[in-house]
């Protein structure tokens, strides 16, 4: 037979496969949950936490617990209708059963059981039952007690239904209790959940749907006080998402008192919004979430949102005579410039784009923003005008400020390859021109840099070093940023563009930007100014995970002719022990990265096949946003109080002074 035809023969129809139930959850987890490792084990939790939260958001549910056990299992609890445990008419099994084993099983799809909803992933709490090694079932609904157990999927037996007598505890009780245990087989790098991981994502939640009750426990051993008692936290906010701008804004100087708020529906869209401008911040932090699911790429609803703000403060600003006919209008940038707003928009059939929903497509819910905030926000300022005064006056001063910087600015703007190139003179560029696959090293200090230059490949690493502590822009306006020029080397290196412009990924020269810094305090507060640039001046950067940190090592050791290089205390102390007793050796500890000899530095810390980085990416936005301002900001009381409530966790002989 002809080779072709025998490979013709060899794939048939016995080799096209059939995945059943949910056996392709298992096959392809990282199509359903993002990821198999943390950030996909914690996305179970939410995926069965949604679902409680679309009770509350359909009226029928008050109160939500979370609760981790010690055998490594999470319990989530509602008091809402609990779901449906009747025959399915298609499947001919509980309607329980089926949510459980079915993909896109649900009341979400039809419009009947729930108006908006934010598990809609067309997975839900199946996935959950396919990628855990058991899963725990029981639905308090009409005066009886419905119990089922699964495992890795499957059904260990059919439904249990008793009835709940008037003297049992549970007498009354609705409502549903989902507890499992993830797979270890699927969860590889280990199924223990982080309790402040779930703890920003929850209270998140409460914020998003002011008056649901979220109560959070640890029941795991290293939580339990001297009573035996978990550690809980409790989330309840009935302002909603104006108590999460207030608790966003409270380190901040805010220029209004009163928060805006805006709240109203139009084509079965719900809209709310909260504002507060703060004068001692340069740029903006604008939370955009979509049926309570947070849009990192942004959508349709902040663009509205975007235009509407722009939109009105220039018509306000014309009509206070705040700017005059041959004036030129303030930008977004400008009017956005110190804002803390969050978005929420609920949308009856919501267009995700991209399987980790992160981009909002519906094309009307743009006109619906704009409409929407448009009216409250016209209202609020024609009734404020002496917020609306000082809203502009700070727009005015950061166009100006703008304007002044603009000569400044022009070098910044990214040079074609076609055109004069100003790149900064100390830049020692790669020779690749392709940004998927070249990297920079933004490195302290000219001798590290020099030991960079020598030690790289050339092919795609590229090397910026950076003049001792470069400007902390948290307390900056635009004009002295672009006038510094060891931010300009920067901005220009990278390609970045200019602050508050839209993220454009392909003008970025380098797809891996590394901060490597000596590993001494004064290395960290550099990192800490380069990473507060990079969140303030262009967030995407980090939450499109192009940040990463490198760990050059701490101490080399050589005995006889073999070396071994360790990155921390523990690592030192685990090689040491590993020598045979009374062997000699010889320790170095690097106090820069300026000591070490080019070749080490490549095999330590630059050469891909052996080194150590962290990548940098944000996991709470609002929290970020806090503690940047904590600690990098003009007021030295709540850095104070902040040190002095977290100096208990420190082990001060670890402190490097």
């Amino acid at each position: 037979m002809h080779p072709a035809n025998k490979v013709q023969a060899d794939y048939g129809a016995a080799q096209i496969q059939v995945l059943e139930g949910l056996e392709p959850v298992r096959r392809r987890p990282g199509m359903y949950i993002g990821s198999t490792g943390p950030r996909g084990l914690h996305h179970l939790v939410y995926e069965v936490v949604d679902n409680a939260v679309d009770e509350a958001l359909a009226g029928h549910c008050t109160e939500i617990h979370v609760r981790l056990h010690g055998d490594g299992s999470a319990e989530i609890m509602d008091n809402g209708r609990g779901i449906p445990t009747d025959i399915h008419p298609r499947t001919g099994k509980s309607a329980l059963e089926t949510v459980l084993t079915v993909l896109h099983a649900g009341g979400k799809f039809g419009g009947g059981g729930y108006k908006v909803s934010g598990g809609l992933h067309g997975v839900g709490i199946s996935v959950v039952n396919a990628l855990s090694a058991w899963v725990e079932v029981v639905v308090y609904r009409q005066g009886q007690e419905h119990r089922q157990r699964f495992a890795r999927g499957l059904a260990q037996g059919p439904l249990q239904s008793c009835p709940i007598g008037k003297d049992e505890p549970n007498w009354g009780r609705q409502g549903t209790t989902v507890r499992f245990r993830p797979d270890q087989e699927i969860f590889t790098e280990g199924t223990r959940f982080d309790f402040s991981t779930l703890a920003a994502r929850l209270r998140e939640l409460a914020y998003l749907n002011g008056g649901v009750k979220i109560l959070f426990s640890d029941y795991r051993q290293e939580s339990l006080d001297e009573a035996g008692q978990p550690y809980q936290e409790v989330y309840l906010y009935e302002g909603g998402i104006k108590e999460y701008v207030a608790y966003m804004t409270q380190e901040k100087d805010p220029l209004h008192k009163d928060i805006v708020c805006v709240k109203g529906e139009k084509d079965g869209v719900q809209v709310e919004a909260a504002l507060q401008w703060c004068s001692d911040a340069y740029s903006d932090n604008i939370l955009g979430f979509a049926n309570n699911i947070r849009t990192v790429d942004g959508g349709t609803h902040l663009e509205g949102f975007k235009a509407v703000l722009t939109r009105t403060l220039n018509h306000l600003a014309r009509h206070l005579n705040k700017r005059k006919s041959g004036d030129s209008n303030l930008s977004g940038e400008n009017i956005r410039e110190g804002l803390t707003a969050v978005l929420s928009v609920k949308v009856p059939e919501p267009e995700f784009e991209g399987q980790t929903k992160t981009k909002l497509g519906n094309m009307e819910v743009r006109s619906v923003v704009d409409s929407v905030v448009g009216e409250s926000l016209i209202e609020f300022l024609e009734f404020n005008v002496q917020v609306a005064d000082l809203i502009l006056e700070k727009a005015i001063q950061a166009f100006n400020a703008a304007e002044a910087a603009r000569r400044a600015r022009e070098l910044v703007r990214r040079k074609s390859v076609l055109e004069s190139s100003t790149l900064p003179g100390k830049l020692a560029d790669c020779s690749s021109r392709d940004p998927a696959e070249s990297e920079i090293y933004l490195v302290e200090g000219d001798s590290a840099g020099g030991s960079a230059k020598q030690g790289r490949d050339r092919r795609f690493q590229a090397i910026l070093p950076l003049r001792g502590k470069i400007l902390n822009i948290e307390r900056t306006d635009d004009a002295k940023i672009y006038k510094n020029t060891e931010i300009q080397s920067l901005i220009t290196a990278l390609g970045l563009g200019i602050k508050g412009e839209e993220f454009d990924a392909s003008g970025l020269r380098y797809h891996r930007v590394v901060i490597m810094t000596d590993a001494d305090v004064d290395g960290a507060h550099i990192r800490t100014l380069i990473l507060t640039f990079f969140y303030r001046y262009q967030r995407r950067l980090l939450e499109d995970g192009y940040i990463y940190i490198a760990c050059p090592p701490l101490y080399k050791i050589e005995r006889g002719k073999q070396h071994y290089y360790c990155f921390d205390e523990t690592e030192k102390e685990k090689c040491v022990r590993g020598f045979p007793q009374n062997s000699k050796y010889t320790m170095q500890r690097f106090k820069g990265l300026g000591e070490m000899m080019p070749q080490q530095l490549w095999e330590t810390t630059m050469d891909p096949a052996k080194r150590l980085m962290k990548r940098v990416h944000i996991d709470d936005a609002a929290e970020a946003d806090r503690i940047f301002t904590i600690l990098m900001g003009d007021k030295v009381a709540p850095r104070r109080e902040f040190i002095e409530t977290h100096s208990a966790d420190l082990h001060f002989t670890e402190l490097d002074i």
